[in-house]
């Protein structure tokens, strides 16, 4: 098994910047493909972004690329979402989610290809 646990969602207007970070536990992190889904009440859970085990191939969703990075620290168990020029659109709960194939594949933005999720984390921007 492994535990997620993400902290630093909040409130924040529109163009500011919140960082969410997600700590693993009970499993060999650097094993692991990590990405952010998001979810808005009312809407399917969707892909935000992704990074490969040692960090070398990241993926992101259209509507954050340029925007939002994805990083890890495989020293520490964490994994970062920095979101900058934030819009009322990004307003989801938006989680953390294990994949253990650690490389790059070809349905990375499917939730159904990730084994852990945590908790989830509320982002709210205004406008």
């Amino acid at each position: 098994q492994m535990q997620l646990v993400e902290s630093g969602g909040g409130l924040v207007q529109a163009g500011g910047s919140l960082r969410l970070s997600c700590v693993a536990s009970g499993r060999a992190f650097s094993n692991y493909a990590m990405g952010w889904f998001r979810q808005a009440p009312g809407k399917e859970r969707e892909f935000v972004a992704r990074i490969s085990g040692n960090g070398g191939a990241i993926r992101y969703a259209d509507s954050v690329r340029g925007r939002f990075t994805i990083s890890r620290d495989n020293a520490k168990n964490t994994v970062h979402l920095q979101m900058n020029s934030l819009k009322p659109e990004d307003t989801a709960v938006y989680y953390c989610a294990a994949d253990s194939f650690a490389y790059t594949r070809g349905q990375y933005a499917s939730a159904s290809q990730y084994e852990y999720w945590g908790q989830g984390t509320q982002v709210t921007v205004s406008s």
